[in-house]
């Protein structure tokens, strides 16, 4: 059960027999890659404790502040799942999720807005005041369902279906667009997303003024689904060299790569390995290495393009990079 940062800084003082159970920094590298939360975090709030000195995993209650000014209580693994699906600043605040989601209209019909048609505001002059309710299914629409109650076996047998439905649920399904082509091929994919970032477009200049390779292709073929596609969309694909290239950042609001999305990334990684490339990532904003290849950068700039064409010497030999070397 989580408690109190003041309880659990006291028992950890008891069990480790020590006035200071963690050292100042002492889990720097693992807060490093959440510049978020590190903004988030303020040791004043929390008995005077230093972010650094609290592990990641550890069940204990923090205050934190978000951008906004909303003050709230979580643990760092609530705090570390936040990032999902959403790429918006709100997911790491509960209030300021809440309130990015849209609003329904209010029930009451004075606080209806005008726009709503005649007919929908219409207020019934007894009983509950709300919206007038639907016809029945089969019913014209001027019609009016009847009041008595349906049979218990037709309830009874509509339940049971819509319980099959739910528990059911629908399949999932595979991208179609995959051309028949053997596991590990790359090729040029229709659904791939363009590039979105300048900083992928200099590192791609920077590979093709080195090296004489292809630089068209956008996809490589899996042997098992990934995500509804039987493919995988690297950053930059190196087909001579069967090494796909990835460029990562947390991105503007500290979302990307991190949380779900960095087991997602390892996912991707093995599923790659898995056709017979090889990944090599390079990891910015203090996020960790995934892989024995990958390369932690500050940016791209040429002491990167240098460092990079190293790895690809060191994983398929200076002979055969050297022989596309311009």
């Amino acid at each position: 059960m989580a408690e109190p940062v003041d309880a659990w800084w006291r028992r950890r003082q008891w069990s480790r027999g020590v006035p200071v159970p963690y050292a100042v920094g002492e889990f720097r590298a693992e807060w490093a890659s959440w510049p978020v939360l590190v903004r988030q975090y303020h040791p004043d709030w929390n008995a005077g404790v230093v972010l650094t000195q609290i592990p990641p995993a550890a069940d204990v209650l923090l205050t934190w502040e978000c951008d906004v000014g909303h003050v709230f209580v979580a643990t760092p693994s609530e705090q570390r799942s936040r990032p999902g699906r959403e790429r918006r600043r709100s997911v790491w605040c509960p209030e300021c999720a809440v309130l990015a989601q849209p609003q329904r209209w209010p029930v009451l019909p004075e606080d209806w807005p005008s726009a709503v048609p005649v007919p929908q505001r219409a207020v019934r002059s007894s009983g509950r005041q709300t919206l007038p309710a639907a016809p029945a299914r089969g019913l014209p629409g001027g019609a009016v369902a009847s009041s008595r109650r349906t049979p218990a076996r037709t309830r009874t047998g509509s339940t049971a279906g819509r319980g099959r439905s739910t528990r059911t649920g629908a399949p999932r399904t595979i991208c179609p667009k995959t051309p028949r082509l053997p596991s590990g091929e790359s090729f040029v994919c229709q659904c791939a997303p363009a590039p979105a970032s300048a900083v992928e477009a200099e590192l791609r200049a920077g590979l093709r003024a080195r090296l004489d390779l292809t630089f068209e292709h956008t996809a490589i073929r899996l042997d098992r689904p990934f995500h509804e596609h039987v493919e995988v969309w690297p950053d930059i694909i190196l087909p001579e060299l069967r090494v796909a290239i990835e460029y990562d950042s947390t991105g503007r609001h500290g979302l990307e790569h991190v949380g779900s999305r960095e087991e997602s990334d390892r996912r991707k990684d093995r599923a790659t390995r898995a056709v017979g490339w090889e990944v090599v990532r390079i990891r910015t904003g203090r996020l960790p290495v995934l892989g024995p290849w990958d390369l932690q950068e500050s940016g791209v700039s040429g002491r990167t393009i240098d460092r990079l064409v190293d790895v690809l010497r060191e994983i398929r030999g200076p002979l055969f990079v050297d022989a596309y070397a311009r």
